[in-house]
């Protein structure tokens, strides 16, 4: 059926990241080296804020702190750089991070951090649904490795492939009973499957980039 060309188009994938040595995964330790000079609390002015990377809270006076830019929703939700991640521990960092920045616990604070409550909560539901998902976490993966996949069913793909999509959704608008429709969902699903397998295979890329970036670093 159409599973090949799935399979060639994650393959390229995976060539396009294995040859890209330019294309440097963010790390929580390269965000911790983004700048020179240490952040100060918005509030206190206290030197002693948290680090990018690290922390929420100011040490000195306790206020919530903005949001880090340069932190990737792997660091963030404290899972590993990879398509295979452990689910329940991405559900547990998501309910400690909510426990920390729900809006609802900032009720009675500044207004300043009712509104960095509300990007911080926003965020962790962001990074969540984006890793809790196969398909979502492999594009956010590429997307770090910086290969932007574009929406809609026209990137790279040959006139053949787009036929083949095309007489899938033909059989499906024709389906008259649910036989018919299970028949299409299990060539679907096998299709996933083989997706699935080709996308496990960018972790391993994904620590030989970290590899590469290693051996590139000055000593």
């Amino acid at each position: 059926m159409w599973s090949w060309r799935a399979g060639a188009l994650l393959r390229g994938w995976g060539r396009r990241l294995a040859g890209a040595p330019g294309r440097r995964l963010l790390s929580c330790n390269a965000a911790s080296q983004a700048g020179s000079s240490a952040p100060r609390c918005w509030k206190c002015g206290s030197p002693g804020a948290p680090a990018r990377g690290h922390g929420l809270f100011c040490p000195q006076c306790r206020a919530l702190q903005p949001p880090d830019p340069t932190r990737d929703y792997f660091s963030l939700m404290d899972c590993n750089h990879s398509f295979r991640i452990d689910t329940i521990k991405l559900q547990n960092r998501y309910q400690q991070l909510q426990r920390l920045v729900h809006p609802d616990f900032f009720s009675q604070r500044s207004q300043i951090e009712k509104e960095l409550s509300e990007k911080h909560s926003t965020l962790v539901n962001d990074a969540y649904k984006t890793l809790l998902a196969p398909l979502s976490r492999g594009l956010y993966l590429l997307r770090l490795h910086g290969i932007e996949i574009p929406e809609g069913t026209h990137y790279e793909m040959d006139d053949q492939f787009l036929m083949e999509i095309m007489e899938i959704n033909e059989k499906l608008a024709e389906a008259q009973n649910e036989a018919a429709i299970e028949e299409i969902e299990s060539t679907v699903r096998d299709d996933f499957e083989k997706a699935k397998e080709i996308l496990t295979k960018m972790r391993y890329f994904s620590n030989v980039q970290e590899k590469i970036k290693l051996k590139k670093t000055p000593l």
